[in-house]
Parts: C-alpha cells; structure tokens; sequence
C-alpha cells in the first residue's frame, strides 16, 4: 500500500457542507482552487473535530493550507458513468487569510491560523511508558 500526502494551498470555492455518518461521525467537504489563472478544484474531506472546526471557520473565498492524504474516488457523472474523482482526506488545515471581518483587531485577518486533530491513540500512554 503507497499513502500520498499533500500540502495544498487555496482558495475556497465553495462553502463547506456539514453531514453525518450512519455511526453520527461528522463529515465536511469543500472545495478549493488550487490554480488562480485557470479552474483547478480539489475536493477536501474533513472527518470528526477537523469537520466541525472546518465547518466553522472556513468560508468560500479563504485562503487556505490543506494537508493530508490523496485519494482517488469514483463518483457518479450525469449521464450515469462514473467519474475520477482527486481529493485530500484531511488531517490538517490552516487559514492564511479569512474573507469573515474581524470584530476586535484588523490584524487577525493577517495571522495564520492552524488547526489539526489529534488521534487519542498519539497522545495516551500505558504506564509502562511514563518516565518516572
């Protein structure tokens, strides 16, 4: 099995949409351009905290960071083939710069953003493993 990580950055073309999983997983797709001559999209899933976060705080029109892992993916076409589809399943994102105003400080829209989630499995450890 070959795993391809990415880093993207982009522009949010189309605002994230929020649904669950039949186990009430939530689950977050959007869009990004990742091209600013031509139309290049690539579609970003978000799992669990990253699909609440992500649906929160990105909004279409955002400059965003996008990492994690490239996936092909069949989806149904119109006249009922089925189409290649690109997309990263993300593990994290960041937001260099928002389109939403800043009630406090203009500033904020300057600053980069980051946001990942962290698998409990990476940060428990048996007591066997403490140091002291």
């Amino acid at each position: 099995m070959s795993i391809a990580k990415a880093v993207l950055s982009g522009i949010v073309y189309r605002n994230p949409e929020k649904r669950f999983t039949g186990n009430n997983i939530p689950v977050t797709t959007f869009t990004i351009n990742i091209d600013e001559k031509e139309q290049s999209l690539i579609r970003v899933v978000a799992r669990g905290n990253n699909a609440e976060t992500a649906e929160q705080l990105i909004s279409k029109g955002d400059k965003v960071i996008v990492e994690g892992r490239l996936q092909i993916t069949s989806v149904p076409s119109d006249d009922g083939t089925e189409k290649k589809v690109m997309e990263i399943d993300l593990s994290s994102f960041e937001i260099a710069s928002s389109t939403k105003s800043s009630t406090t400080d203009d500033t904020k829209n300057s600053e980069v953003v980051k946001f990942s989630e962290v698998e409990m499995n990476d940060v428990l450890v048996g007591e066997e493993e403490i140091p002291f």
